[in-house]
């Protein structure tokens, strides 16, 4: 979207976007065209732009609009304010770290969602009709009557409808995993999962001093047969399985496959936890394991992978009363609570449909960005183009660790496969993140830069002498 005209006049640029009514809200086609004109130039650093009440009558909206526009324009850092003097275009911002971060785990920025304004309204809307005393204050029952409220609506499209008493919020889907590790084993117990899974499993496990121990897995998953003899010989304590997109792997356990694991967990009298982050993000998911054997398994669903990590929430479904409450005294010796003002922040937006939309803005981003992966990572992509990360694995020439090294030395940080292993093996891949790099050209390039060094052999690089 390029400008309508930049008049240079006593050293004010009046400068005039074309709006269409059909584009988005306005104070985006101001910010968008600003950005516009200021990577083709006809804006330059320095220029000094109209006052916010002088652009409204030109473009004939109101205030509010162009203030939003200016501040959305400064968030890029387009703009820069010189007190009395005036609002000008800002020089480009140099950027001290050349690190493209493909290592972490985060939902990419939404497609066409106003963030910032649905942060403000949230908030807004939460201190007006909260009692501010009650949310700076303890909580200690596992969340309020509206907060699980509000995660049995979460939880709806995975189980219908659910006694919104039988959840627990805690403050991340971290803090709930080692709650139950406390809560449901002793030490020296054995915790079965995946050869490769989530490294937050592995460290509370070992803090705790239980043992994790490795059951065969194939491309749908944990392998049925293998489990029920790792049942059998182990008596494990606990059960672990992230079944939608994996991490790292990016698998999603079909259900048959989950009807399987279930009725193990029947015969053998063992807890699953169901740590399920990205269900939500997944096309058309097999339902939860925990639909499957409601007794016997725990379900966690975190809103850090489908909202933001900032909101520290996670919803825990346990059925049985008494484990529900030794799980709420193993989570208060190291978390007390949810922050009461997040926990409202994410139940205003459940229960007014906000977060819903937010949802659906970064599912399409994330699957926009797996395209972007896959063009360029060509028949190396082995994703499902959705969810928030990509398993790579790679060409024999490089092993994982190996890789991951010479991509930090070429500015690019990934995970190599060591770091999810929970056995004495582990397979040659990485895991690529597609979310936390916000601006899609740096996740390009991120993206550019690490296939050509995969093209690449090791024994190509000299080492720098400094």
């Amino acid at each position: 979207m390029s400008p309508l005209k930049t008049i240079q006049d006593e050293n004010l640029t009046i400068w005039l976007p074309r709006l269409a009514g059909n584009k988005g809200p306005r104070f985006l086609q101001i910010a968008d065209a600003l950005q516009a004109a200021v990577a083709d130039r006809s804006l330059t650093p320095g220029d000094r732009l109209p006052t916010q009440r002088q652009l409204a009558a030109q473009l004939d909206v109101d205030l509010t609009t162009i203030t939003r526009a200016y501040d959305e324009a400064r968030r890029r850092n387009l703009l820069e304010g010189r007190g009395a003097r005036g609002t000008y275009v800002a020089a480009p911002k140099v950027e001290l770290t050349a690190i493209l971060d493909l290592s972490m785990n985060t939902p990419p920025p939404p497609d066409r969602v106003d963030f910032d304004d649905m942060l403000k309204q949230g908030l807004s809307q939460v201190l007006m009709r909260a009692d501010n005393e009650l949310l700076m204050t303890y909580h200690l029952g596992g969340g309020s009557d509206s907060d699980r409220q509000a995660g049995a609506k979460w939880l709806a499209p995975m189980f219908g409808h659910l006694d919104s008493g039988q959840l627990v919020v805690c403050p991340g889907a971290q803090a709930a995993i080692a709650a139950l590790i406390l809560a449901l084993t002793e030490p020296g117990d054995v915790i079965l999962a995946e050869p490769t899974s989530y490294p937050g499993l592995r460290a509370a496990a070992t803090q705790f001093g239980r043992r994790i121990i490795a059951v065969e897995a194939d491309r749908h998953g944990m392998v049925p047969e293998m489990l029920e003899q790792a049942c059998r010989q182990h008596k494990p304590g606990l059960v672990y399985v992230n079944p939608t997109l994996q991490n790292p792997t990016a698998i999603t356990i079909p259900e048959r496959r989950r009807k399987e694991l279930s009725s193990i967990a029947k015969r053998c009298n063992v807890r699953i936890v169901e740590d399920d982050p990205y269900w939500l993000l997944a096309d058309a998911p097999p339902p939860p394991v925990a639909t499957f054997a409601p007794e016997q398994v725990v379900y966690i669903s975190t809103l850090s992978k489908c909202l933001t990590p900032g909101l520290r929430v996670a919803f825990v479904l346990i059925r049985d009363p008494h484990e529900r409450e030794r799980f709420l005294v193993a989570l208060r010796s190291f978390a007390l609570m949810v922050a009461p003002l997040t926990a409202a922040l994410a139940t205003q937006w459940i229960l007014d449909g906000s977060a819903a939309g937010l949802m659906e803005g970064i599912r399409k981003e994330a699957r926009l960005r797996h395209r972007m992966a896959r063009d360029i990572l060509a028949g190396r992509y082995s994703g499902s183009g959705d969810g928030l990360h990509v398993w790579l694995e790679l060409p024999a020439y490089w092993n994982s660790s190996q890789l991951a090294r010479a991509a930090d030395r070429e500015g690019i940080a990934v995970t190599p496969a060591e770091a999810f292993a929970t056995g004495s093996g582990s397979v040659n891949a990485i895991r690529i993140s597609l979310g936390c790099i916000k601006d899609r050209g740096r996740l390009q390039a991120g993206l550019q830069r690490l296939s050509h060094l995969l093209a690449r052999r090791p024994d190509s690089f000299s080492a720098a002498v400094v």
